[in-house]
């Protein structure tokens, strides 16, 4: 089982690395996570209130699970789609956190370059960013277990949720980080280190207002794809038109991707069908999958 391999050499700023002016956001599956939690049994166990801790105390001291604010106030102040949600875990879902965080979390503080030969047994890494309460992240690590996902989110039940899935499935190809994901591509991981990225059904942010708030936005996608290996797939997928129709122009927009399909693609059988999007299928919402591949060098 491999040890969390990050560095303590601070991670060196880079030039090839653009701002972002978006944050990951969390799966909108995530933002109706206490229904889905209710309707469906979270490893045997039902979250109780005793497992959330009296305001200004920590729900895992001394590193035994996700920090509440792991990069604190040492990045700049931004605009983000997401906001830590971390009430209403689960006595299994802590559990999980407390015993299998030390050696399968991670802490996105940005101090640090994330080994992830180490932290994967040398599998090649797919990077997930937002999975709600995790059943088709599991689905998809059992069915490539020669594959490494790295999921990224910001919901403690969902973390637990994930971390217990995988330890129950035997699933040692999962690793879950906490925190902001443009801190995570542009902070503490290597150019082209990446064998694909993973956005599964983001926040739509439906009001115009709210839209710069996307996570799909240029500068993010020209962000991500430094960190892409050539060949690698990017592969978004959601049920809001308007933000299909956003995350292909900014797409094809960009110059080192190429689109697989004359515009939207086919869902593939490797993404699986999660209760949420069922949900939005049965209300008559259309599903559009988007995927990419990283040109050669």
């Amino acid at each position: 089982m491999s040890e969390n391999p990050t560095t303590h050499a601070p991670a060196a700023a880079e030039s090839d690395a653009p701002e972002a002016v978006a944050a990951a956001s969390a799966r909108q599956e995530s933002v109706a996570q206490e229904t889905v939690a209710q309707e469906a049994p979270d490893l045997g166990a039902t979250a109780v209130s005793a497992a959330t801790p009296r305001r200004g105390e920590p729900m895992f001291p001394d590193g035994t699970g996700p920090a509440a604010d792991p990069a604190g106030s040492h990045h700049e102040r931004r605009i983000r789609s997401f906001q830590p949600r971390r009430s209403r875990v689960s006595p299994s879902q802590a559990d999980a956190l407390r015993r299998r965080w030390p050696t399968w979390g991670l802490d996105i503080d940005g101090l640090s370059r994330i080994d992830l030969d180490a932290f994967f047994d040398g599998r090649p890494v797919v990077l997930e960013i937002g999975f709600g309460m995790g059943e088709a992240t599991a689905q998809m690590a059992a069915a490539d277990p020669d594959t490494g996902i790295l999921a990224c989110d910001v919901h403690t039940p969902g973390q637990g949720n994930l971390l217990g899935l995988a330890e129950r499935n035997g699933l040692s190809n999962i690793r879950v980080a906490n925190g902001d994901a443009i801190i995570l591509l542009r902070e503490m991981l290597a150019p082209a280190s990446l064998a694909g990225l993973r956005i599964y059904f983001p926040d739509p942010w439906p009001k115009k207002r709210h839209h710069k708030r996307r996570l799909v936005q240029p500068e993010f996608i020209a962000l991500a794809t430094t960190r892409l290996a050539p060949g690698a797939l990017v592969h978004c997928a959601t049920d809001w038109e308007p933000y299909a129709e956003q995350m292909l122009e900014v797409l094809s927009a960009e110059p080192t991707l190429e689109n697989l399909h004359p515009g939207y693609a086919p869902r593939p059988d490797f993404r699986p069908l999660t209760k949420f999007e069922g949900q939005g299928l049965d209300k008559g919402h259309v599903v559009h999958d988007l995927l990419f591949r990283r040109r050669g060098a």
